[in-house]
């Protein structure tokens, strides 16, 4: 026989309070008092109760989901974002509904399935999404914030870094240190993230009287960057220092030129990585890289979602964020 499922009521009647009590504690929006919130647990753990969100979303026509995109969480970096933005959002009553973008497809890959889910606001961590998608969205009103990428579209939110500071910074200390034969490896390659880290690097190179050296492709991924990093250095005039658009990649380089190359960092080769995720800082890495303020970058974010979903009216921001620097072991000095 089927058993039968705990309703409110029968909450309500074990604690001694109305129905309507037991709907406000489980409300994260409701005032409740501590004594009434008390019984009420104390009588929903006892019957195994768990409160219908979906039945409580028709009514008061609201899901308190958010839709997160992901183009993939291979990057700590992004795994760190996520689990940032899942504390925030669960303090504020909200679930978070997880989508992942292809980089072959994009955001039009998920527009689809987020349009059904009824989400109430958008959070996309490094998807790259055009003026076009920008546009469609807007008009179905739903308000999306854009973490670690930018959009020529002035009416959605976005919160990144000064990738374009940080990559010339980057091309500045190599160059400073002795180095003539700078190369970059380069994230996915249309995205704002990699161009922009690109432009900077080679600016700051020509601040120093230089050209890149080399550029390949490795897509912000782990073994895409092993490829690319040894067809750069089976090259005749291979690099003396490497420009890494992100640490995963960064590290991946490392790896490859000490196992295969048997090159010595920074001895031999310097890298520099991108994001400073946990593992750049371990001392078998030790990489110089430039720290992303993602706590910053979450906690901004976040708050300009909810603002919009609270306050429709509220108008889009476009927040840069500055980079810093984090000298470690693995450029030489000159």
């Amino acid at each position: 026989m089927k058993k039968k499922s705990v309703t409110s009521r029968d909450v309500a009647r074990l604690a001694g309070v109305s129905q309507s009590a037991v709907s406000r504690t489980f409300s994260p929006e409701a005032k409740v008092s501590e004594k009434t919130r008390r019984k009420v647990m104390e009588a929903a753990r006892e019957l195994g109760y768990r409160p219908n969100t979906i039945a409580r979303s028709l009514i008061t026509r609201s899901s308190r989901t958010i839709a997160v995109v992901v183009y993939s969480l291979e990057n700590p970096f992004y795994s760190f974002m996520l689990e940032e933005a899942s504390r925030f959002f669960r303090q504020q009553g909200y679930h978070l509904l997880l989508f992942s973008a292809p980089a072959s497809d994009g955001f039009d890959a998920v527009l689809e399935d987020i349009l059904r889910s009824q989400v109430e606001g958008i959070l996309m961590l490094a998807i790259t999404m055009t003026e076009e998608q920008a546009a469609v969205v807007s008009d179905y009103e739903i308000p999306v914030v854009i973490i670690n990428r930018t959009v020529d579209y002035a009416g959605i939110s976005q919160v990144a870094c000064d990738n374009y500071q940080g990559g010339y910074w980057a091309g500045r200390h190599l160059a400073s240190q002795g180095h003539r034969r700078v190369a970059y490896l380069a994230g996915l390659p249309a995205t704002s993230t990699s161009c922009q880290r690109q432009a900077g690097l080679e600016e700051g190179l020509a601040a120093a009287g230089q050209t890149l050296h080399a550029c390949d492709v490795g897509n912000y991924q782990y073994a895409d960057a092993c490829q690319a990093t040894r067809r750069l250095f089976t090259h005749p005039t291979p690099p003396d220092a490497l420009f890494a658009a992100n640490d995963l990649m960064a590290i991946a380089a490392m790896e490859v030129l000490q196992s295969e190359f048997q090159l010595r960092i920074p001895q031999d080769v310097s890298i520099i990585g991108f994001d400073d995720v946990p593992m750049a800082a371990w001392p078998s890495h030790s990489l110089t890289t430039l720290q992303q303020p993602v706590q910053t970058m979450i906690m901004r974010a976040t708050e300009l979602l909810m603002a919009q979903i609270d306050h429709p009216d509220t108008p889009p921001q476009q927040l840069t964020l500055p980079v810093t620097p984090m000298l470690r072991s693995s450029v030489r000095r000159a």
